[in-house]
């Protein structure tokens, strides 16, 4: 018996594809087609019904994967036991992230890894779309706003508070900027994300909402941050992004009184009994790490 093509087929039908299944075992998609192939030939039963555009379970294929995932199931957790009590971490990591969240917070988290744990292997996906991290094979993501899937272990880091900010260069040449509705008379650099018509402030008494006439509206927070550093107008962005420039006079926060939105900040993974060393290690340097960027409150 060939544990190795069991293992792939249920890895196979966990990820919906051969390609997909191929990422996540780092093996070649042709690799893992010819194992499920060879499995198929010993037990002598078809167990994929194969198309252009999916895979199906055949009865016998349902039968087997049921008993197969949860044997598999079963030894996976004796190994994550025994590492999570003698093992140092080490191994793949896989972790996601918003793609905006903050170069220099990304490259800190990634820094202190590789140099407290060198046996860990960190293969970090950047992306603004929803990952499912248990379909794409994903260990820990980092997340911002509301968490929608409540099966995952959370743990909150910080709260992004969106304020508006601007260069002093571009405030000197500008018209006054006292109140939320003075930004009418400004070049306001919109994040598409916090809306293309207005923005929405509140000083926690008071809501206001601006409308915009969209002179400039970008979907990449760093292109929208260069601009406001270039002069270029006022911009909504999160106050850790920004604090560096602050202290040292590149950037002011206008209206300090008000904010857009304040975004809770997670770090997230699958539940599961046994925490492997890697994950730990992770988690733990990460929230750290976050903590000392992002506001608690």
């Amino acid at each position: 018996m060939d544990f190795n093509q069991a293992a792939v087929f249920v890895k196979v039908v966990q990820a919906g594809s051969f390609s997909a299944a191929a990422r996540q075992l780092d093996l070649p998609t042709s690799t893992v087609s010819n194992r499920v192939s060879l499995l198929e030939k010993r037990l002598g039963v078809m167990l994929l019904q194969r198309t252009t555009r999916r895979l199906r379970l055949t009865e016998a294929g349902a039968l087997y994967f049921q008993h197969a995932s949860a044997g598999l199931g079963h030894m996976l957790e004796a190994e994550a036991a025994v590492t999570e009590s003698t093992g140092e971490p080490s191994g793949l990591l896989r972790v996601t992230a918003p793609a905006d969240i903050g170069d220099h917070m990304l490259a800190s988290i990634m820094t202190q890894m590789r140099r407290r744990y060198p046996d860990v292997r960190v293969d970090m996906v950047l992306t603004n779309h929803y990952v499912d991290l248990i379909a794409e094979g994903i260990d820990v993501a980092i997340r911002t706003g509301v968490l929608k899937d409540s099966s995952l272990i959370a743990k909150h880091v910080g709260i992004a508070h969106w304020v508006p900010f601007a260069s002093p260069g571009y405030l000197r040449s500008a018209p006054p900027l006292d109140s939320p509705q003075h930004l009418r008379q400004h070049c306001c650099l919109q994040f598409t994300p916090l809306g293309k018509d207005a923005w929405t402030l509140t000083n926690q008494k008071t809501e206001v909402t601006v409308p915009l006439y969209g002179q400039v509206m970008v979907n990449d927070i760093r292109v929208v941050r260069s601009m406001v550093l270039e002069g270029d107008g006022v911009a909504l962005l999160p106050l850790y992004l920004c604090r560096e420039e602050c202290t040292i006079g590149k950037l002011v926060q206008v209206l300090p009184d008000w904010q857009a939105k304040a975004d809770p900040i997670h770090i997230v993974f699958p539940r599961q009994r046994f925490m492997p060393p890697k994950l730990r290690a992770f988690a733990d340097l990460a929230s750290e790490e976050l903590r000392n960027w992002l506001d608690m409150d």
